[in-house]
């Protein structure tokens, strides 16, 4: 617990005049039970409701007049959305434009244009950014020097213990020398920049850290998967970033050919029927891509393929596999790939002599990319991410419409999508994921920037006890994004917990203030000066984006 005074919670809870919580209730359950079912009063007017009971987010509204204004509103929609939080830079910038709607398109194109440049990123985090060839070459090298200090060790626990795993806390990377700890160190690195990256402005364009997000959890990949590890960071950066405002199918068939996707899904493995394996064992198909290619990436559960779709599919994409020294880290084998006839969705595979092969995955994905199916998939996603878990299906028939006529480009669809009237209406709310929330807290206190690097330390261990760490969710279907998922009380208390952690060496955001109900200013200004700062990020209003 914090060495801070004890902050009285009762006037963030109605009725106004209850001065004190339901017996058995802590303030802070008190706050964030209340704080879930927000009343037409305003955010800063909350109704009681017990810890442990569902709570619908749909109840809330926003802040009625005397509250912050209707431009107040679209400002902070714009950072919320299109980035993920207020700044004083980022407040300056929406300040300077003709309107949030204006700044809001512009990113499109800045977004696009920076996606083309390679990252910022610091020295001290550029190993998880090196090239594929180098990172296997290292990762080997650690797998090798594990296996020899196992064999040697005679106390083996003091042997495999980390040196620097005090550097490591700290995120001190420039100061981290051993090699037998190096996949770590990257996991490590790539949660820095990710964290940095979605928090600084001048960092990373922030449209482009949320497409980023959007991608990543699209295209899942388990960080945990120790196969897959060594290349996480490489992923995000030269695949989902580099193309997340581009062609869908481009960003598809780059998934596909990357060593992290490659293991994590097993397509390394999977070879024609018969293949030659270890120790004069054949091998055959591996199915995992080609089904979550169809069922999660595309088309999606209902859109129309089958059994022997995916089967088939599996067959087109046999010999598709890691190319430790090449590059891009791919390498089609044309040995261990099924020369035979294949149809996928009534087409088939190879579609001439010239197309057999290699050539074969890649026609097969780009129609996968282009199916109606897909199209409505993806922008119903993209409609749940920016404007409501239960998206105006109006809106989500112009996005894929848009998806269609421009054969899957992700910036005319964000254009229609950042222009329609539904972004911008305050009866579509949104609820911060973890991942929303860690990353405006540090926006707002601009902790990221810190050269110690404890906020971003901070952030890491919330979104871990939180339920959503850093590339962290094991199966393909990435993370949720509702307030289903992530609006409870106790979620609510961990939030509170990292806010004041986070700001316990700050001062009051002050450039919030016109953002946050009355209810809540009068609230705050009661409590001690030293708690401002915590309330204001632990307060209703900064919940919701």
């Amino acid at each position: 617990m914090l060495a801070k005074p004890s902050p009285d919670l009762s006037a963030f809870t109605a009725p106004p005049t209850t001065s004190a919580p339901p017996p058995g209730l802590s303030r802070r359950c008190w706050l964030w039970s209340a704080a879930s079912v927000p009343l037409a009063g305003g955010l800063g007017a909350l109704a009681f409701s017990r810890p442990g009971r569902a709570q619908n987010s749909a109840a809330s509204s926003f802040p009625t007049p005397g509250d912050p204004s209707a431009q107040a509103q679209h400002l902070w929609r714009a950072a919320s959305r299109v980035g993920y939080g207020l700044s004083p830079a980022l407040l300056a910038a929406l300040q300077t434009a003709r309107s949030p709607r204006d700044w809001a398109l512009q990113q499109i194109d800045l977004a696009r244009t920076a996606s083309q440049k390679p990252p910022l990123i610091s020295p001290d985090l550029a190993d998880f950014n090196a090239s594929l060839p180098d990172i296997f070459a290292a990762a080997k090298r650690e797998r090798e020097l594990r296996k020899q200090l196992k064999a040697d060790a005679t106390d083996l626990a003091t042997r495999m213990k980390n040196p620097d795993a005090a550097l490591e806390r700290r995120m001190a990377f420039s100061q981290i020398k051993a090699p037998e700890f190096y996949t770590r160190r990257l996991t490590l690195q790539t949660a820095a920049w990710r964290l940095g990256s979605c928090s600084q402005p001048a960092m990373e364009n922030p449209l482009l850290a949320r497409m980023t997000e959007f991608w990543f959890n699209h295209l899942n990949v388990f960080i945990g998967k120790g196969a897959v590890r060594p290349f996480v960071g490489h992923y995000l950066v030269n695949v989902i970033r580099a193309h997340a405002l581009g062609k869908f199918e481009d960003l598809l068939l780059a998934s596909a050919r990357h060593p992290a996707m490659l293991l994590y899904l097993d397509q390394a493995q999977s070879v024609a029927y018969g293949s030659p394996g270890a120790q004069g064992r054949s091998r055959g198909l591996n199915e995992n891509y080609a089904r979550e290619l169809m069922e999660l990436h595309t088309l999606g559960v209902n859109g129309g393929y089958s059994q022997a779709d995916v089967r088939e599919l599996a067959r087109v994409l046999t010999g598709w596999t890691i190319g430790s020294t090449q590059p891009d880290g791919f390498r089609f084998a044309p040995r261990l790939h099924d020369n035979g006839s294949k149809r996928v969705l009534g087409d088939s595979f190879p579609a001439s002599a010239q197309a057999a092969g290699e050539q074969e995955g890649i026609d097969a994905i780009r129609m996968l990319a282009r199916q109606p199916a897909t199209a409505q998939r993806i922008c119903l996603r993209l409609a749940q991410f920016f404007v409501a878990d239960q998206p105006p299906p109006g809106l989500v028939k112009r996005l894929r419409q848009s998806f269609l006529d421009s054969q899957g480009d992700i910036s005319a669809v964000l254009r229609v999508l950042l222009a329609s009237s539904d972004f911008w209406a305050a009866e579509n709310k949104l609820f911060k994921t973890p991942m929303d929330y860690a990353c405006s807290a540090l926006a707002a206190t601009q902790e990221a920037a810190g050269a110690d690097r404890r906020g971003l330390v901070l952030a890491a261990d919330y979104l871990n006890n939180a339920g959503q760490p850093l590339h962290g969710w094991q199966t393909p279907d990435g993370y949720a994004f509702d307030a289903a998922t992530w609006l409870a009380p106790e979620a609510l208390t961990r939030r509170s917990d990292f806010a004041f952690a986070l700001t316990r060496r700050q001062s009051a955001p002050e450039f919030l203030q016109p953002f946050l109900s009355q209810a809540t200013r009068s609230s705050i200004a009661h409590e001690a000066t030293a708690l401002h700062a915590g309330l204001m990020l632990a307060s209703p209003d900064f919940m919701y984006k």
